[in-house]
């Protein structure tokens, strides 16, 4: 009974001012953490707290340990973008158009790692994204990043249902058990393990990644084992297929629509700058959480990927544009097992394809619910957004989240009418992966020109980016090319020839609307509020900064990492 009370009385509000004062310093350190943000500051300390009223005082608890979060490094967000969109990719532009795509993506993604590293080191705010744009550059851009953002999330955890189900098909070839029933199963799954919290969540992606970080490592072993010759079918085939048919497919347009869909591959990878808010020490756990993002990049996208190449021609028929996606047995790490003639292992890897599918939905309801939370706690959303309860949980922002779930279910409603309005869902936020990288790189450079304009020694900053600012205009550049290379896909697709006039008018505003809504929740704001560009002498640094060691302490850290062997040195600053 006790049990159940307890579990009860988790729903309730979460504490209030009064009894927050009784807690210890130690406790308010180790157990929870403000996530209230203020209209005019970016985060409210203790010493704000008295003019907020208690209602608008919710806390959330520092759960999150550090392997959770070197673990969502490392596989959050690898789902079916990987295992089984590569296979469109493939088609499209070839062996060498992925590896060269999926590698400048993957640097591209490690240059705003870094700068989000070392913002979330320092700010570890609720909502991080739209809150660092909405301090360092202006408003109007924290409020569309973090609409766009949360849009992205709420299409994208009914999208993931959707791609279970087409995994599960692999077996439920005569639709024996239906979609729908799938769909509800899945979703009741997602709607329990979130009674966790943030807890859940982490554990999940823990197990998760580790199933999918085994399946990767497994298969580039076994794929290398296909290619020398040593599987049932036989035969050395080395890099033939690099040669019949051949390393590029459809020239420029298909390296375009490479890139594009690559740097969709790693969307997720940035929910790492969300769960610091919620870790126990994020100065101490973020760096090395980022720094792990390289190993996620070689080894799980560029090696993988390459054994795929090395064993799927692009013109296997089960990878022809429009079936990849829509045929469970079009993934190509299951065709490149497939072709070494071995049983079982493909059932094994789609098994981890429909658990990639069920982790990406997972990863979208706490990046849902977390950014819905910030941005009521910075007066941008109801404030009926803000509440948390006992257990620390976003509640109302994860149930409305979770709600989103159902639209799963248009999909299967019996007409085409119902997967349109899905496709024009996803459409409205397609590009905001592509916003949000470029906000974090954006924000880094301001916050790094706003610390020197006021003074500050940059030896002040407990850990800085491997790269620097330079890494931030980097991945600033990119995140605009890619969205470049996505408008002149949208305008001149590769099948071109074979669409009618109607229909290219069509795909070119999928493809392109979310930059028209972006573009009007910025200007729309920042109309309406009349914002601007923060200068860089009024940017506040202090609201919201991570007690830090003092000086003379990260002096000394570092003069211990300079005494070290260069070689040591190499594996301290990128290891």
């Amino acid at each position: 009974m006790t049990l159940l009370q307890n579990w009860v009385d988790g729903f309730k509000p979460a504490i209030t001012e009064e009894d927050y004062e009784l807690q210890s310093e130690n406790e308010k350190r180790h157990e929870s953490t403000l996530s209230y943000e203020g209209e005019n500051s970016d985060s409210v300390n203790s010493k704000d707290m008295k003019n907020i009223p208690a209602t608008k005082r919710p806390i959330l608890k520092k759960s999150l340990k550090s392997r959770h979060l070197a673990f969502i490094a490392l596989g959050g967000g690898i789902g079916t973008g990987l295992f089984v969109g590569s296979g469109s990719t493939l088609a499209h532009g070839g062996p060498g158009s992925i590896i060269i795509d999926y590698t400048l993506m993957g640097f591209m993604i490690l240059t705003v790692l870094f700068a989000l590293g070392e913002l979330a080191s320092l700010y570890p705010l609720p909502g991080a994204f739209s809150a660092y744009s909405r301090r360092f550059v202006d408003p109007a851009l924290g409020f569309a990043i973090g609409y766009n953002y949360l849009m992205q999330w709420l299409a994208t955890f009914p999208l993931e249902f959707t791609a279970a189900t087409i995994v599960i098909s692999y077996w439920n070839k005569d639709e024996s058990m239906p979609n729908g029933a799938i769909v509800a199963i899945f979703w009741v799954f997602i709607i329990i393990l979130n009674l966790f919290g943030a807890r859940g969540y982490a554990e999940f992606e823990f197990c998760a990644t580790s199933l999918k970080m085994l399946t990767l490592i497994g298969f580039i072993i076994c794929a290398a084992v296909i290619d020398c010759g040593g599987a049932p079918n036989g035969g050395y085939r080395g890099a033939g297929t690099w040669y019949n048919p051949g390393a590029f497919n459809n020239n420029f347009k298909g390296f375009c629509s490479v890139l594009t869909t690559a740097a969709f591959a790693f969307t997720g990878t940035e929910v790492l700058g969300l769960a610091a808010a919620e870790s126990s020490n994020p100065r101490k756990f973020m760096p090395r959480a980022c720094k792990l993002v390289m190993y996620r990049v070689i080894v799980f996208y560029a090696l993988s990927l390459f054994m795929v190449t090395l064993l799927v021609p692009y013109d296997h028929p089960m990878l022809t544009v429009g079936k990849s996606g829509n045929n469970p047995n079009s993934s190509p790490f299951v065709l490149a097992i497939k072709s070494g003639g071995i049983r079982v292992l493909p059932d094994i890897v789609n098994a981890v394809i429909m658990l990639s599918a069920i982790s990406v939905s997972n990863s979208a309801v706490f990046a849902a619910s977390r950014t819905l939370h910030a941005l009521a706690g910075q007066g941008m959303a109801p404030q009926i957004f803000t509440y948390v309860d006992r257990a620390g949980r976003p509640l109302v922002a994860a149930i409305l989240s979770l709600l989103f779930g159902a639209l799963a279910f248009m999909v299967y409603v019996g007409d085409d009418h119902g997967a349109e309005v899905f496709n024009w869902l996803l459409a409205i936020s397609g590009l905001s992966i592509l916003f949000t990288w470029a906000s974090i790189c954006l924000s880094h450079i301001r916050f790094r020109a706003a610390w020197v304009r006021q003074g500050r020694p940059l030896a002040g900053i407990p850990w800085q980016s491997p790269l620097g600012v330079y890494g931030s205009y980097i991945g600033l550049i990119f995140n605009v090319l890619v969205v470049i290379a996505q408008f002149y896909n949208s305008a001149f697709p590769i099948d071109e020839g074979d669409l009618t006039s109607d229909r290219r008018a069509y795909e070119f505003f999928l493809g392109m609307i979310s930059l028209v809504v972006f573009l009007v929740f910025f200007f729309a704001y920042k109309i309406v509020k009349r914002t601007r560009i923060v200068p860089l002498e009024e940017i506040d640094l202090d609201s919201g900064l991570r007690e830090v060691e003092p000086m003379e302490v990260l002096e000394q850290e570092r003069a211990q990492i300079r005494s070290l062997p260069l070689g040591k040195r190499l594996l301290h600053i990128f290891f």
